[in-house]
């Protein structure tokens, strides 16, 4: 597990990270989200104990990362925006390096070696030489090296930015494949990706933090409410009463139906809003008056929506004083 409270860090006079309070369970993939300069590579390089915070805790598996950087580094490993690969060095070469620095050595390296080539699909490349790879291939080497430890915390600092669309979903399976054996924390300004990729987000807005959630729950706190897609066979005006009645709805509206459309022809397609998840009730209800519910589900925001709200709404953060030296 990983946990922050008041996480802050400042450069000089400015703040970059404000008073973040979160926790991360194992075998999460979160992803952090925000705009440049919101603070996410700060935040991911002072769990990767590459950064000192100025002020506040950070605990991975219960150890301080400001007390306790060796064992944890152990622990983490850590993809920059950047990989720090040697461009002269073969695949294998590179990777028995990065092995022997991390303590690995004889039998297990070569175990921990033929794992990671075999998790990365680096097998046609082993034995080329770094420089002469894709982009695409380079990263899947910068992961490797990342995991070559086996360490149960990851983090992926952009590990999609420049690729092309085919490396975007090879990238994307490669990280779905790592999780459960690793806790998963990465950063992107891909949003598709995120949003299939992550089972949680964190959008940072000015270096504090916006929200924390799924992408459902995210939604749900921008609107506040529950938006719901109906499509319906019969008469709009008394199918507009019926639902407006119901307990809960906040609104309803027809979208697209001819308000004149017989009942044994007419197909109506609403957009319900509601305080609370009432599908159930309304489904029961609409079949009890003798209305055909053909489809009835959620119709959630899409990501951008939620991300630009988030991410740029509001004034900027009051942030808290520089410590004092």
């Amino acid at each position: 597990m990983i946990s922050a409270q008041g996480l802050t860090k400042f450069y000089g006079d400015r703040c970059a990270v404000s008073e973040l309070d979160f926790t991360i369970e194992g075998g999460e993939i979160v992803g952090f989200l925000g705009l440049n300069g919101a603070g996410k590579t700060t935040t991911l390089r002072i769990l990767a104990c590459l950064l000192l915070p100025s002020r506040g805790t950070v605990r991975i598996h219960d150890l301080d990362v400001v007390d306790n950087p060796h064992e944890i580094r152990k622990l983490v490993g850590f993809l920059p925006e950047t990989p720090p690969l040697y461009a002269e060095m073969t695949v294998d070469s590179y990777l028995r390096f990065v092995g022997r620095l991390r303590g690995l050595g004889g039998a297990r390296l070569r175990e921990r070696l033929a794992q990671v080539v075999q998790q990365t699909n680096l097998e046609e490349v082993r034995q080329q030489v770094i420089g002469s790879l894709s982009h695409g291939y380079r990263q899947r080497v910068g992961i490797a090296q990342a995991v070559i430890h086996d360490p149960p915390v990851l983090i992926l600092d952009e590990p999609i930015q420049g690729l092309d669309p085919v490396q975007i979903v090879e990238m994307r399976e490669l990280v779905r494949g790592l999780k459960g054996r690793h806790t998963i924390l990465l950063s992107s300004h891909i949003l598709s990706e995120i949003h299939q990729t992550c089972d949680r987000l964190m959008v940072l807005q000015n270096g504090a933090l916006a929200a924390v959630g799924t992408e459902r729950e995210l939604t749900a706190r921008l609107t506040g409410s529950q938006r719901l897609s109906l499509l319906v066979r019969g008469h709009t005006e008394p199918l507009l009463r019926l639902v407006r009645s119901a307990e809960h709805v906040q609104s309803c509206e027809a979208e697209g139906a001819d308000h004149g459309a017989p009942a044994e022809s007419g197909l109506v397609r609403l957009s319900v809003t509601s305080s609370q998840d009432i599908r159930e009730l309304l489904s029961r209800r609409l079949v009890e008056s003798g209305f055909g519910v053909l489809e009835l589900g959620r119709a959630e925001a899409q990501l951008e929506t939620v991300f630009l709200q988030l991410a740029r709404g509001g004034e900027p953060t009051a942030f808290p004083a520089p410590p004092q030296a």
